[in-house]
């Protein structure tokens, strides 16, 4: 019986052997970095020292430094918040749900997605615990015994965020340190230099690509994929739980938990593709990370992108459905009120944009989705600052309705989560492997056997 792997295979100008092909993958390790990426990591480390000092005065003069009043007391904070962890969501579905379903263009992208993953959820739980005011008392989320007998509000999806973002988080990493254990073993086998031999050797865990090694991997990888897999579909679920299980008009909505776990995968697919476009052209990587890459993961986003509209449809139909004045108040304020300059930004980002993926030129010309996964992140954006901005600026008393202004605190720490982002996107590429060595070379001309005519 023959297998057709041709359809999965990465096509290069040349059929290197597997050796040239390590090299390619490990070069940004070993080479020095160029002009460019001491440019890049420059510009997002200024960005990042500029969040910092923008966290410092917050920590030091307090929350008042923002621009919440007493109507919108979630403002940038909890935006970015949100915004962070649905960023953080393509990784784990690339990695763990594509897996299962045995698709291999997924190898190209999964290390580098889940990479992306873990740091934007770190970019994410930074804003909770600033948003506290009070950040020291963070600990008290968390339900250990203390000597004030003070316990967390369970009933509270607050508190739910925190299990979930910290079991989304700790899976993560470990999913992503387990496909690691082959390239620190390969590359600690290739290294000239003792000190990267011994790091690797630490890192690699003894592993000597034997028979029994890769039985008990696949095996792991297998059960990490399966836990990971549900927590693409409970965390964003539990995100928007902070806002469903609230009687706020325009969050009350049932359709918030298949809403917001569109969008993250929307946006996340949509940052992944961001960053790879310029990553592969950066460390020469086109014959690995390929078009064909590029061209499944905007099919996606143009999917999501549809639920995602669809979900802006049904918001206003059930607002209106419902019969309260207040829900239909609130779609109507949305679209036609202060914040109508957001919404359509949002609407337009969302929806309008993506659907120029239904052209396979378009899908697949380097320039047009590099613009448009751009709109779709600014969308994704202001879809959050319009939940919550939109939401809490007219109160059930008029004496209560206000205007939301960011201040330059706010923009400057929305700058520095980029900077923190971006700035370990490049220490990334820097330390480790961007690309699975072990995959990628499971399904390259040749890796895999041939039969011909009944013969082994």
């Amino acid at each position: 019986m023959s297998v057709d792997y041709s359809k999965d295979m990465v096509l290069f100008d040349r059929n290197p052997e597997l050796v040239e092909l390590e090299e390619l993958i490990s070069k940004p390790i070993d080479t020095r970095p160029s002009k460019k990426y001491f440019i890049a990591l420059a510009i997002t480390s200024t960005m990042l020292l500029i969040g910092v000092i923008a966290a410092g005065i917050t920590f030091y003069y307090g929350i008042g430094t923002w621009g919440n009043n007493q109507t919108i007391a979630w403002g940038f904070g909890i935006t970015n918040f949100v915004f962070w962890v649905g960023i953080a969501h393509a990784g784990t579905l690339i990695s763990a749900i594509l897996f299962l379903l045995r698709q291999r263009w997924r190898n190209a992208i999964a290390r580098f997605a889940e990479a992306m993953t873990i740091f934007a959820v770190m970019c994410a739980g930074i804003f909770p615990i600033i948003h506290l005011g009070r950040p020291w008392l963070a600990g008290y989320l968390f339900p250990y015994p203390n000597s004030m007998n003070i316990w967390p509000n369970f009933f509270s999806p607050l508190d739910w965020d925190v299990f979930a973002v910290s079991t989304y988080m700790t899976v993560s990493i470990l999913f992503w340190y387990l496909g690691l254990i082959p390239d620190f073993a390969t590359l600690r086998d290739k290294t000239t230099s003792k000190i990267k031999k011994i790091v690797y050797s630490f890192f690699s865990l003894g592993w000597r690509h034997s028979n029994r090694h890769w039985r008990d991997y696949e095996k792991a990888y297998m059960i990490f994929a399966g836990l990971a897999t549900p927590l693409v579909l409970s965390v964003h679920t539990v995100v928007s739980f902070d806002f469903a299980a609230a009687i706020v008009p325009g969050w009350h909505s049932t359709i918030f938990p298949p809403y917001f776990v569109a969008g993250a995968i929307f946006s996340g697919f949509a940052m992944v593709v961001t960053v790879l476009i310029v990553v592969r052209k950066i460390f020469d990587m086109e014959n690995i990370i390929t078009v064909n890459h590029l061209d499944k993961m905007n099919k996606i986003i143009l999917l999501t992108g549809s639920m995602v509209g669809y979900a802006y449809l049904m918001e206003v139909f059930i607002s209106w459905y419902s019969g309260v004045p207040t829900e239909q108040y609130v779609a109507i304020n949305r679209a036609f009120g202060d914040y109508a300059w957001a919404y359509w930004i949002m609407v337009s980002c969302n929806t309008l944009f993506p659907q120029f993926f239904w052209s396979r030129k378009i899908r697949r010309s380097i320039p047009a989705m590099f613009v448009i996964v751009i709109l779709v992140n600014v969308g994704m954006w202001f879809e959050r600052y319009v939940i919550i901005v939109s939401s809490l600026q007219r109160d059930f008393l008029p004496s209560s309705w206000t205007y939301f202004t960011p201040s330059i605190i706010d923009l400057g720490i929305l700058l520095g989560s980029f900077g923190l982002f971006f700035t370990m996107i490049l220490m990334f590429t820097r330390t480790l492997p961007v690309v699975s060595m072990s995959e990628i070379k499971a399904v390259v001309e040749g890796a895999q056997p041939s039969h011909h005519g009944g013969a082994n």
